[in-house]
């Protein structure tokens, strides 16, 4: 494995930031890392590309350890932190050829590469302007093209399109599928549909513990034989009442509607149209909700069930 997690755990004073969190990522795999704001995603990050120690437990990136090998290591992992830090006095070649030269690529080997990834990472027409004068798009793709300059078998990305309109987040999607052919990538997200464009795999962590870890089709794919129902009524109903209702396991409510997760085999669908005639409540719409990503967030990192 390119990278493996084992029990890490982080704790700050009495927060536990990080919980026995395992989980290994195989080269040439794109990994999707998901989380609520304050889950540990960013944490378990920084400890993995040896920013920041754990309390406790071990990362190893290609059967080396963090912890104890940080700058054979380093050499191993491109990164790109959520907040992007650039020199914004310095130009794009400037800036990267300095990157290699911390990363010791031999100086006769600078130019070449610089240049190579300013035509990787879509950077030809920007190349000569100071970073400071850059879009938010392109000064992400220089992080990236930084990131990639000493080309690193393991990439992690942390937020990588926070912050960039609809056409930007396509271009770096673009990009990152362009360069994982070869690569292990784990990247940080809250755009689900980056997900599902680019993912092989999905890992969830809630309040710093693994609470999912699966390919994107199994894990979509798990609760076929439970359906979801999304109900919405014209007047106000109690959740309790529908929890009450033959079938129903469980009722989370969002955006005024009603998700009614049924038990397996069991159609709800005549029992809810007898409850708003009973009740003569007006039922505005009625149908199966897919089991997306989204839902599957969802339920794994809320507990607003009744």
């Amino acid at each position: 494995m390119s990278l493996t997690v084992t029990q890490l755990t982080k704790i700050y004073g009495s927060q536990k930031a990080v919980d026995a969190v395992s989980f290994s990522v195989a080269q040439g795999e794109i990994v999707g890392f998901l989380g609520p704001n304050g889950a540990g995603k960013s944490t378990t990050l920084k400890i993995a590309t040896g920013f920041i120690p754990a309390t406790r437990g071990e990362v190893r990136v290609n059967g080396h350890s963090v912890s104890e090998q940080p700058l054979l290591v380093k050499k191993m992992i491109g990164y790109l932190p959520e907040h992007n830090p650039l020199y914004l006095d310095m130009f794009v070649h400037e800036y990267l050829a300095f990157i290699g030269h911390l990363y010791q690529i031999p100086s006769q080997q600078i130019k070449g590469r610089v240049k190579e990834m300013i035509s990787l990472c879509g950077l030809e027409v920007e190349q000569n302007k100071l970073i400071g004068s850059l879009s938010k798009g392109y000064r992400q793709r220089v992080g990236l093209a930084q990131a990639l300059i000493h080309n690193p078998s393991v990439l992690i990305l942390d937020e990588p399109t926070t912050g960039l309109d609809p056409n930007q987040i396509l271009e770096i999607r673009k990009l990152i599928k362009a360069i994982s052919h070869n690569k292990t990538v784990i990247f940080s997200t809250h755009i689900m549909q980056e997900v599902q464009a680019l993912c092989d795999r999905v890992i969830i962590i809630h309040q710093g513990k693994l609470v999912a870890d699966d390919s994107l089709s199994h894990l979509t794919g798990k609760n076929e034989t439970q359906p979801v129902l999304v109900v919405e009524f014209k007047e106000a109903v109690a959740p309790e009442d529908l929890s009450a209702l033959p079938g129903v396991e469980k009722v989370v409510i969002r955006n005024n509607q009603f998700y009614i997760h049924v038990s397996p085999h069991y159609d709800v669908r005549p029992e809810l149209i007898r409850f708003s005639t009973e009740k003569n409540i007006s039922l505005i719409s009625l149908r199966h909700e897919e089991n997306s990503i989204e839902e599957i967030f969802r339920s794994l990192t809320t507990e607003a069930a009744v």
